[in-house]
């Protein structure tokens, strides 16, 4: 087992840190975190030119046929630039989603738009109740003739508001399936809610009788949880790396302002208080990338593997992003926590990716199941 990344693997992140600096510094994220949509048009075609969203996905799709750790590098450096775009959403949980419960028909029809960037996708799987389990898809389906009746409400959508297609998970014949729906059909109402992190978006999606031909089932309608749970757990891995990559980011800050910040008269990183934060920070920084890149690891190469290493890597990276982002406050001082400071962005990313995909507890939960502990 190499843990190491290939010299082409370095060139992909390398590229990535240089385009995000050039093209999306923290100015760009703070004009583009206070509209409606959240992210620009422009950039999602730049980066879809540069074949980010083509990553992960076969070349007989219209992808790059690469692997999703290519995919994860890529957001460990988005993690980093905080980069307000539908990636995770539509890319590492949408094209992963189809790519795992979708027909061939289905595949061929929905994955290029996806790789060029043309189309953009949601998972609709959270309700009103907030959990995360199979038991938490409570919204059924109606059979009318030949069609499907949805009606229903969805929380916490990933980029809802701005998604063209929508995978819906509901119940169907007692089952959880899944079903693709076109985000503008009659019957549906979106609408973005007010989150903590406004530099990733969050929709409501109200279903209203919204009728879709039986052909709109991902694959096998009795596989859609086993499908979802085996994107979720390659998405956790994602995830893992973008908040190892804001963990890094916060420690960088960290540490250029204790060497430049001066108080009675020395740096304030000659104090020994400071010194010991920023040093937990780096154990923080260096366990996490440990267990996200395990975590990256076992999605390519190891499947059984990951439905250990992907829980286990999302409760301890979210919670060594939190403590950087709250260390990265305090060594900032009173500056840190005004609206101006870039620290309380990358604070508020770190406490909703702690929650999202469910809280440290319940991957935890997770874990000591799968272990039979």
């Amino acid at each position: 087992m190499d843990f190491a990344f290939s010299d082409e693997q370095v060139m992909l992140r390398d590229t990535a840190r240089r385009f995000l600096s050039d093209k999306v510094p923290m100015t760009v994220v703070r004009r583009l975190m206070e509209t409606d949509a959240g992210f620009d048009e422009a950039i999602w075609q730049e980066i879809a030119a540069q074949g980010w969203q083509a990553m992960a996905i076969p070349e007989q799709y219209g992808g790059a046929g690469f692997t999703v750790l290519e995919q994860a590098i890529l957001m460990e450096e988005m993690g980093r630039a905080l980069l307000p775009v539908p990636y995770l959403s539509s890319v590492v949980l949408g094209a992963d989603l189809i790519l795992e419960a979708g027909t061939e028909e289905q595949k061929a029809a929905m994955l290029p738009g996806i790789a060029a960037g043309e189309t953009r996708v949601a998972i609709a799987q959270v309700e009103p109740s907030g959990r995360w389990d199979a038991a938490g898809v409570e919204m059924e389906v109606e059979r009318d003739g030949g069609d499907l009746l949805l009606t229903g409400t969805k929380s916490f959508v990933l980029d809802g508001h701005t998604a063209d297609l929508l995978v819906v998970a509901v119940r169907l014949d007692g089952e959880v399936a899944l079903l693709a729906v076109d985000a503008e059909a009659p019957g549906i109402d979106r609408r973005r809610l007010e989150t903590m992190d406004m530099t990733r978006k969050q929709a409501e999606i109200r279903f209203d009788g919204v009728r879709v031909p039986a052909s709109a089932v991902l694959g096998d309608p009795a596989a859609g949880w086993p499908a979802l749970e085996a994107t979720t757990a390659r998405a956790l891995a994602a995830l893992a790396f973008e908040q190892v990559g804001g963990a890094a980011r916060c420690l960088e800050m960290a540490v250029d302002y204790a060497k430049v910040r001066v108080q009675f008269g020395r740096p304030i990183g000659s104090f020994q208080a400071v010194k010991h934060t920023c040093a937990d920070m780096l154990v923080r920084v260096e366990s996490a990338r440990s267990a996200a890149y395990h975590a990256g690891w076992a999605a390519v190469d190891d499947p059984d593997e990951l439905a250990i290493a992907a829980p286990l890597a999302k409760a301890y990276c979210s919670e060594a992003y939190f403590f950087c982002a709250a260390e990265n406050i305090q060594v900032h001082g009173g500056i840190g926590f005004t609206w101006e400071h870039d620290a309380h962005l990358y604070f508020k990313r770190a406490k909703t990716d702690e929650l999202l995909f469910g809280p440290p507890s319940f991957h935890r939960a997770n874990l000591a199941d799968r272990l039979g502990i």
